[in-house]
């Protein structure tokens, strides 16, 4: 992992442990800045199971909902952005069961996209020399990640936007490692196959 995405789990971790504190002493305020710190992450991370943006406030809501009823019980056991994004994975997967239906695969729009899959590797494609294919480009990334399964999809944007350790996105998806480590590696594998494709060098399957 680069020292870019140590920093955040680390530089945050006193801060919320701070934060809960108050929060289960009473501070509902300590509560609102911990949305505050974590709404876009937590959204993010629904959107991987819900793409419709409206959708996937309202469940980012429930789950802020439901962290806050738990809070009480949160004895620092993991990291509190850890157990967050395990609450927010789960409340997605109930609100699809609820609805029983699997989330749309192709209603997200690169526009839409941008702002979720806003993560610096996409940056190193935006050099003078690949600007003519830039557009192209991200968009064939962001349609590679909408078409994976919702698991496969959070894994790797845990992975590799949140920057977050296998061992930390075993514990917030509930699986092993090992699942966690093939979900990436199928994910990584559909993203090279596409971006090849974009690039001259494959053939759309």
């Amino acid at each position: 992992m680069s020292p870019a995405s140590r920093s955040v789990p680390e530089q945050g971790m006193s801060v919320d442990q701070e934060l809960v504190q108050r929060v289960q002493a009473g501070d509902k305020n300590a509560f609102d800045v911990l949305i505050i710190k974590y709404q876009q992450r937590i959204i993010n991370v629904i959107t991987g199971f819900v793409h419709d943006p409206v959708e996937a406030q309202d469940v980012a809501q429930e789950a802020f909902v439901k962290a806050y009823r738990a809070i009480p019980n949160f004895r620092g056991d993991s990291a509190f952005y850890t157990w967050l994004y395990r609450i927010a994975i789960n409340t997605s997967k109930n609100h699809l069961a609820a609805r029983a239906r699997r989330p749309p695969t192709s209603d997200v729009d690169a526009a839409d996209a941008t702002n979720v899959y806003d993560a610096p590797e996409l940056k190193e494609f935006e050099t003078p020399e690949s600007n003519l294919v830039s557009d192209e480009l991200e968009q064939a990334i962001h349609q590679a990640i909408d078409e994976l399964q919702e698991d496969t999809a959070t894994a790797i944007k845990l992975r590799e936007f949140e920057g977050m350790s296998y061992e930390e996105i075993s514990e917030a998806m509930e699986c092993p490692i090992g699942t966690v480590r093939s979900r990436i590696f199928r994910a990584r594998e559909a993203i090279e196959l596409r971006i090849q494709t974009v690039m001259g060098e494959g053939e759309q399957p």
